[in-house]
């Protein structure tokens, strides 16, 4: 049974006094309550700082630490709190994202009857994926790196992941400040079991979309460039074949131009 693991919660932040205390709520308010959170501030120039320090003190029953770095980037700060996780899980927390209440409970008990799942993730926007071009989903969904390449369906605060995950694959590649995560995912996907459970567990960035807002997301430009990026070093470390690749490009150029018109419009 899991109900006495260690899930250790990194939470990267850098200019997020509008949202961390919204986010360590949903953590504080989680009915599984054996965590301990990492908030890792990447030199935040806002009241970031002082909102987590309040935090803490008001709330002491929850195992907060909480580290200021020089501003490095996301992947930096999601690798130092990996780093001094001490959980047996770990799940990954953006301070302008929210948690269901049930979300760990829930992705607990789907480890625990299927113990040979090392990754799971969950969706965060759609309450349910009927289908993804030819990718039927039922509840429980096994994603590999071939579906990763045409669909990201691992957004970083939906996942929570084996330990041994980490030490294993390494940490996020610390050169690469646009779709990071999906260099990272990838790398995992090769080697463990992963997989999609077909419902909404979070509040992503309060209804924003994944493209055209402020904030890393907002740069569709360089997110494509990093999307394209993880597809080569998908091809070029054996994970798809050249066939593989030449679709996913061209898919993913298609979704890139449906994208900038689509921001065009919302302006």
């Amino acid at each position: 049974m899991l109900e006495n693991i260690l899930v250790s919660v990194v939470i990267p932040m850098y200019n997020a006094q509008n949202d961390i205390l919204r986010c360590l709520t949903s953590v504080l308010n989680q009915t599984y309550k054996h965590l301990e959170v990492i908030v890792v501030n990447d030199g935040s120039k806002d009241n970031s700082e002082s909102l987590v320090n309040e935090f803490i003190n008001k709330h002491p029953a929850l195992k907060i630490t909480l580290i200021n770095k020089p501003n490095g980037g996301v992947s930096s700060a999601r690798n130092i709190g990996l780093k001094i996780a001490k959980g047996d899980f770990i799940a990954l927390l953006d301070s302008d994202d929210d948690w269901y209440p049930n979300k760990i409970e829930t992705q607990l008990n789907f480890l625990n009857q299927y113990p040979t799942i090392d990754f799971l993730a969950c969706n965060p926007i759609n309450e349910r994926i009927d289908r993804f071009l030819f990718k039927k989903f039922g509840e429980l969904n096994y994603i590999k790196v071939s579906d990763l390449i045409y669909k990201n369906y691992f957004q970083p605060s939906t996942v929570i992941f084996k330990r041994e995950i980490v030490e294993r694959i390494g940490l996020f590649d610390e050169n690469q400040r646009y779709a990071e995560e999906g260099n990272y995912f990838m790398r995992i996907a090769h080697q463990y079991q992963c997989v999609l459970v077909n419902h909404k567990l979070i509040g992503y960035g309060q209804g924003k979309a994944g493209f055209g807002h402020s904030g890393l997301s907002g740069n569709i430009v360089e997110m494509e460039k990093g999307e394209l990026k993880n597809l080569f070093f998908a091809h070029k470390s054996g994970f798809i074949n050249v066939f593989q690749l030449l679709l996913a490009l061209l898919f993913s150029l298609f979704k890139f131009s449906i994208r900038v018109i689509r921001v065009k419009i919302l302006k």
